[in-house]
């Protein structure tokens, strides 16, 4: 179904009554917060409230709000009050006194449709359910020990795509390097969970395609969430008719991925290098966890792996390899982890945090916080916070050397994976197909910009933050095969 557009909807000669109507419901729910001393607020407008200051690249005009308001602001999304964070001291007051209030996500029309009504790990409610499956999740799925017996998937994938550009680079070709590395961390990941190549080098695969709608939907807007009373509008937009037809795609796949692992184990198929299907069926056949995982929780657990894993590794292998294009002195003494360090600073590859909602009213940074309330947290920004860091705008690698700054988000002037308890527990499996990838594209090839050509810095923001342009660049080989 095609997606209407808000223009088309407002035409609607019922719309405009209802919106009225709706925003009776916001103002009535404002009054009752005008004895709090709530964070400072940019002018709203009646029923959008501060929506249209959103602009397309959220994370930077949000942070354009901030330097102007304050690092801790309130926002009117709709119906939504949302709290958007910006400052190093707050994220820090909230892990150290507050992280249990805030550790709960919002309600979400596409959780209900595409993520299980909220069963994986990423979106689930705060409570006991979530506390198991991240527990699985760090022990079972992401140790280091798990990590490094997927370390033969990410060579086959990684070989694969060097020998496509060496191919490329004999004739003198350019490379677009934003296709193939997404088509190289799509096939890590998918083979990692499902034992299933995530695309053929036509681009044809089924979980290929049903995972770039999943994305494309998940980041599509939602009339619903932002005004709960007219989430039926959703419906005429043909937006919940395409989640439910994708929901029923992905639902018929993944049963049919488990039930070939069910009939391979039966027929004693069962091989020494297990996918994340094959250890999530037997901790649910062992019991060996506190939890019992049905097949939906299963599905819903699959779904977050295959988007933690993809989309953000191929963006910050992207830009790092744009940014040493740009820093050629950079690419000549690079060390990868200082590099993605510093990549995953200019470029966090979620600029803006996974939206938490607050469990119950909380005092932060001096202000009333209300319960109920979407807190957003602009990584994006926080990283390039002049008061933290030195040259915020500018790639400098070198600034991690000798740093005791890493990923786990207890320096929270650097969060790339979050911070607290819904910090992201994918992390090992993200940096080591990244640093792998990025440590064989640099030694085994030189890289120039097509002659003629200038190289795009601009982002565009979706789950995960893109070069506006994707990276096509000429490979000059310098190792012998």
């Amino acid at each position: 179904m095609e997606l209407l557009n808000l223009s088309e909807l407002s035409s609607n000669p019922l719309f405009l009554p209802l919106v009225l109507l709706f925003s009776l419901f916001i103002w009535r729910k404002l009054s009752t917060r005008k004895r709090l001393n709530l964070p400072p607020s940019p002018p709203t407008l009646p029923i959008i409230g501060n929506i249209h200051q959103v602009g397309k690249v959220a994370h930077r005009s949000l942070r354009d709000l901030s330097r102007k308001y304050g690092p801790l602001l309130l926002l009117q999304m709709g119906y939504n009050p949302t709290v958007l964070v910006s400052s190093p001291d707050i994220v820090k007051e909230i892990v150290k006194n507050h992280d249990i209030i805030f550790s709960n996500r919002p309600k979400m029309t596409a959780l209900d449709f595409l993520y299980y009504g909220g069963r994986d790990m990423v979106f689930s409610p705060y409570g006991e359910y979530w506390k198991q499956v991240k527990k699985i999740s760090v022990l079972e799925l992401f140790s280091h020990r798990r990590v490094q017996s997927f370390q033969f998937v990410r060579a086959e994938e990684v070989e694969a795509m060097v020998n496509k550009i060496r191919g490329a680079s004999l004739k003198g070709e350019t490379v677009n390097l934003a296709d193939m590395l997404m088509l190289a961390s799509s096939n890590i990941a998918s083979r990692c969970i499902l034992s299933h190549k995530s695309e053929d080098e036509g681009g044809c695969s089924k979980f290929g395609q049903l995972g770039k709608r999943l994305l494309t939907l998940t980041c599509a807007f939602s009339i619903g969430d932002l005004f709960p009373y007219l989430k039926w509008l959703d419906v005429l937009t043909g937006y919940i008719p395409s989640m439910k037809a994708l929901s029923a795609e992905l639902d018929a796949f993944f049963d049919q991925v488990i039930q070939e692992h069910r009939e391979h184990e039966s027929d004693g198929q069962v091989s020494s290098r297990k996918d994340f299907v094959s250890i999530i069926m037997q901790l649910q056949k062992d019991r060996m966890y506190d939890l019992n995982l049905t097949q939906d929780n299963i599905k819903g657990v699959l779904l977050d792996m295959f988007i933690g894993g993809t989309d953000t590794t191929k963006a910050t292998i992207e830009w790092t390899m744009a940014e040493l294009l740009k820093h050629p002195i950079a690419m000549k003494k690079v060390q990868e982890e200082c590099v993605i360090k510093e990549t995953l600073r200019l470029h966090p590859a979620s600029p803006l945090l996974a939206p938490r909602r607050t469990s119950a009213s909380v005092k932060l940074g001096g202000y009333d916080i209300p319960s109920d309330t979407t807190v957003l947290v602009n990584a994006w920004a926080i990283h390039r916070d002049p008061q933290w860091w030195e040259q915020p705008e500018e790639f400098i690698p070198e600034r991690f050397e000798n740093s005791s700054i890493d990923y786990q988000g207890q320096d929270f002037q650097y969060i790339p994976f979050g911070f607290g308890r819904r910090a992201c527990p994918g992390l090992p499996f993200g940096i080591a197909s990244a640093e792998y990838a990025l440590a064989n594209l640099l030694y085994c090839f030189d890289w120039k910009l097509p002659a003629g050509e200038d190289l795009d810095m601009n982002d565009v923001y979706g789950i995960t933050l893109h070069m506006k342009s994707p990276l096509r660049v000429l490979p000059v080989s310098h190792v012998s095969f």
